[in-house]
């Protein structure tokens, strides 16, 4: 053998478990089914919902699974690339954003059945736009 092929397997035989095996999906897809079975098992459970999505936050940023699930909604021809693109949109994220503490500031208030009005109105928009977007990049 060469010296750099040899370099390389002493470097792969001293960590297995190294950078270039994380991102394979023999790796990705366990890790992704078991963030969905601990999901499924602390609702199954009555676990708080605040802990089930903490510990989901964590795991998938821990492990690189959303952009692993993001790289394979991407693989999907002519729809994947735009839905890619959408979901990245700055503007879509800060008015969920908006929306949520603007909720919280009237369910505080006591304008509970404004904000389920206000929230549908809201989730209405952000598909209307995702929609238009997909639409204008397809035509």
């Amino acid at each position: 053998m060469s010296g750099a092929q040899d370099d390389q397997l002493t470097q792969k035989e001293a960590n297995p478990f190294g950078r270039f095996r994380w991102k394979d999906w023999r790796v990705m897809l366990p890790v992704f089914l078991l963030i969905a079975s601990l999901i499924f098992l602390g609702i199954h459970y009555h676990i708080n919902y605040k802990v089930i999505a903490g510990s989901t936050v964590v795991i998938g940023l821990l492990s690189g699974a959303f952009a692993w699930v993001v790289g394979v909604i991407g693989l999907v021809p002519i729809i994947g690339p735009i839905l890619v693109k959408v979901l990245s949109l700055s503007v879509i994220w800060l008015l969920n954003a908006l929306g949520y503490l603007i909720s919280y500031i009237a369910i505080r208030r006591g304008y509970s059945q404004d904000v389920l009005t206000y929230r549908g109105l809201t989730i209405a928009l952000i598909i209307g736009i995702v929609i238009g977007y997909i639409l204008g990049s397809t035509l």
